[in-house]
């Protein structure tokens, strides 16, 4: 149960984390942004930070 609640939270925060940057990317005029569905917010629950920075390099490699 634990184990569930912590995965759970992670992806709440990774959620929360993935608005912020994608507006703060916005406003410096990147268009940059991950969006937000079933799959970032398991990839930002399961792997935590790690996983969201990697959401992330692959929006920027796909970018270039």
């Amino acid at each position: 149960m634990e184990q569930i609640l912590n995965i759970l939270l992670r992806g709440i925060l990774g959620t929360i984390a993935i608005y912020f940057i994608n507006s703060a990317l916005e406003a410096m005029g990147l268009s940059l942004g991950v969006g937000i569905n079933a799959v970032t917010v398991l990839t930002s629950g399961i792997l935590g930070f790690p996983g969201l920075l990697a959401l992330y390099g692959i929006g920027f490699y796909k970018f270039l």
